[in-house]
């Protein structure tokens, strides 16, 4: 019981982890012959497409999934205890893969956009 506890615990600060997206994060950019005001604008939208992608769904999505899959497997090799302990550990790792590649896909659809609109992106 105190690994399910633990499993949900580590759970809810993946979740709020994940509500550090590329909001406050802002690429850099080659700003020579740049319009800072049209940048600006568009940096702002290009969020908003970014901001489409919810790293906590995700990664409340992946840790259901990782509970699911380690206690079957924990079930099988170890019996009720195995069964608790891997959904745990299941729940851990899908949460924060899940949290993880939605980051991933923000920064890549910003990146995309901004390049999209004509800026030379050089890092994110």
């Amino acid at each position: 019981m105190k690994i399910l506890r633990f499993a949900f615990l580590a759970v809810l600060a993946v979740l709020f982890t994940g509500c550090a997206t590329v909001q406050e994060r802002e690429p850099v950019i080659d700003t020579k012959g740049v319009d800072m005001n049209r940048y600006a604008s568009d940096l702002a939208d290009c969020r908003q497409l970014a901001g489409r992608v919810d790293p906590g769904s995700n990664a409340a999505g992946n840790a259901v999934a990782g509970a699911v899959v380690g206690g079957i497997i924990g079930a099988i090799f170890g019996g009720r205890h195995g069964a608790a302990q891997l959904a745990g550990v299941g729940a851990v790792a899908g949460g924060t893969g899940g949290a993880a590649n939605s980051f991933y896909m923000q920064r890549a659809i910003l990146g995309n956009c901004m390049t999209g609109r004509g800026y030379r992106v050089l890092a994110y």
